[in-house]
């Protein structure tokens, strides 16, 4: 291979991987969603009953 290919090869790589390390680093460190009570918004809903 040629210097301007390994060089095109490695700029590739490189940017792929700190893509990846970024999107890794944001996954890990953002806290989680809290998720709501499903009982609380069922507690208004009459339940059916099988006839």
């Amino acid at each position: 291979m040629n210097t301007t290919a390994l060089i095109i090869m490695f700029l590739a790589q490189g940017t792929v991987t700190i893509i990846a390390i970024y999107f890794f680093y944001k996954v890990l460190t953002t806290p989680p969603k809290p998720e709501p009570d499903s009982y609380s918004e069922n507690d208004e809903e009459v339940i059916r009953q099988n006839t």
